[in-house]
């Protein structure tokens, strides 16, 4: 069909005659047809009949001409991508042409990649969104976006208005979540200077005895072991214990124990990225010892990356006025998701004692909840992975800002799992993926993803279960169980556009799931308080028994 389509718009653009004086007599008689008459008078009807025939063939010609714009559009942009993070065997950049050429049948291009052992390159290049929003038909839509936020609030001043007689606008749940915060800035500030001072210190101290040291193997046991000390009990149970003994309120916690998360994940790169440079000097009996500046592990910290470089890109001059821009949008955003919980879900959710646990109920909470959900995950996406990481890497003159790819093309779950959020997945596919290959060979990549999968699915339960201070595994069985059967079902050979659509529906009816348990078990915590709960009541779902206590 696209075969055909493609030959009918070349003919009817193009459609030359065998013989040419056929044609210009053919055109002789439309010639005369639009001059002038013997009075002096054009033809109206004529004209009229002329522009009607031109519209009907322009709107014939135009459907198809949309089928192969998009088409050329989305693999350019698509090859685009592809070639800006890929070399070839040589070391030189493919172009798009040569990516083209080894495509067949529209396929999309392969994720490529430099070999595993050079890690991740780093090359100039912007935000897709940022490209994206330069289209207007794009931008639209974040008008729109805009447009609804507007509407929440003009919601809540006229209900207000009629319900209380007066204009309210008030924000007692967002100044409720944020509370304590005086805790989390100098909970934060240890935090910050103990992953600077003390992974760099304690690397210093090992890299420069090393080679000198009698005992090199013993050595490095000793100082892996403060290291690994110093993650689980410094990084580890030091920010989890402020978190329950402070009582922190939700998005108190959740900035500490991402940030505590976040300075884990970045110690580690730092040791794992140097650590190899220091053995491979001594291998060769180099003079000088590979040892990073300070400033260089403090850019790092801040950098929006997960993975450390000794240098990145960086741009030439910093764009304030994009960098206000971008943490106006951050609180829109915050205030956006404000409007959802207080008009969407807040009412839905309040009232929860009055009917018993029944799977009427839950099926139509988690249908209820599908639309403040999908917005949640949206505004979520673009405040944090696309705003939050501009604006740093703006002030930083951070070059590379490829922080996410096209994610809601994806066909599979595999493609999503790698471009809905590529700093976390490259820290996941060189540290742990990788260096699962290469300590049990390459014979067991299936394990490798399992163990990818389990570790990633642990840690959003533990920020989860810390934040919210109930554990109830729903993002962990979704994540583990479907998450994973998905992974492996629905893998990179499906390019058929209902497997975007199969994608969108699982994606909306799991963020439905997700909002509907979690916010269930919360305020059935608030309503259904216990004097002296014991730790199986902090496990044990509370949203299930909740009506039995009044």
């Amino acid at each position: 069909m696209v075969g055909e389509e493609k030959t009918f718009l070349r003919n009817r653009l193009y459609k030359p005659s065998e013989n040419p004086e056929e044609d210009e007599v053919e055109r002789k008689p439309k010639k005369e047809s639009l001059e002038i008459p013997n009075n002096g008078q054009l033809d109206i009807k004529q004209l009229i009949s002329k522009k009607i025939q031109l519209t009907v063939e322009a709107e014939q010609l135009k459907p198809f001409f949309m089928k192969e714009v998009g088409s050329h559009f989305d693999d350019f942009v698509t090859n685009l991508i592809e070639r800006s993070t890929s070399l070839d065997s040589g070391g030189c950049a493919l172009t798009s042409f040569s990516v083209l050429e080894g495509e067949k049948n529209n396929h999309r291009a392969k994720d490529l990649r430099a070999p595993p052992e050079k890690g991740k390159l780093f090359i100039m290049r912007r935000s897709l969104l940022d490209e994206l929003f330069e289209v207007d038909h794009i931008r639209t839509i974040y008008h729109m976006f805009i447009a609804l936020l507007i509407i929440f609030i003009l919601s809540t001043l006229v209900v207000d208005y009629i319900d209380e007689g007066r204009l309210v606008l008030e924000f007692s749940l967002l100044s409720y979540a944020f509370g304590k915060f005086s805790v989390v800035i100098w909970t934060w500030s240890t935090m910050f200077l103990s992953t600077l001072l003390i992974p760099y210190f304690l690397f210093q101290h090992w890299a420069n005895g090393y080679r000198k040291s009698s005992h090199p193997v013993l050595r490095s046991l000793v100082c892996g072991s403060l290291f690994m000390f110093f993650q689980i009990g410094g990084l580890g149970f030091g920010p989890t214990y402020v978190v329950l003994a402070y009582t922190l309120p939700p998005a108190s916690r959740f900035i500490v124990i991402l940030e505590q998360i976040r300075f884990v994940m970045k110690a580690h790169s730092f040791i794992r990225e140097n650590v190899p440079r220091v053995l491979d000097s001594a291998k060769e009996k180099s003079s000088t010892v590979p040892i990073p500046r300070v400033s260089q592990y403090l850019y790092f910290l801040f950098a929006p990356t997960l993975i450390y470089r000794d240098s990145y890109p960086r741009t030439p001059t910093i764009r304030w006025g994009y960098v206000a821009t971008q943490f106006a949008q951050i609180f829109g955003c915050l205030f956006y998701v404000y409007y959802i919980f207080e008009r969407l879900c807040a009412p839905l959710f309040r009232n929860i004692r009055q009917e018993p646990f029944s799977a009427r109920v839950l099926v139509l909470c988690v249908f209820n909840s599908i639309l403040p959900g999908v917005l949640i995950l949206l505004l979520t996406f673009f405040a944090v992975l696309h705003c939050w990481l501009n604006a740093f890497a703006e002030m930083l003159r951070f070059g590379d800002r490829m922080f996410y790819k096209d994610w809601w093309n994806s066909t599979s779950y595999s493609n999503y799992y790698r471009t809905w959020n590529v700093v976390v997945h490259d820290w996941l596919y060189y540290y742990a993926y990788n260096d699962f290959l290469w300590f049990f060979t390459k014979r067991f990549k299936s394990a490798a993803m399992l163990a990818v999968f389990a570790v990633s699915a642990i840690v959003h339960e533990y920020a989860l279960a810390l934040c919210l201070s109930f554990f109830y595994p729903v993002l962990f069985v979704l994540f583990m169980f479907f998450g994973m059967a998905f992974n492996f079902i629905v893998n990179d050979s499906r390019k058929r556009p209902i497997w975007n659509v199969m994608m969108w529906t699982s994606l909306f009816l799991g963020q439905g799931i997700l909002l509907c348990f979690y916010s269930q078990e919360w305020y059935a915590r608030q309503h259904c308080p216990l004097k002296n709960p014991t730790f199986l009541d902090y496990v044990r779902p509370r949203s299930w028994t909740c009506h039995y206590v009044f």
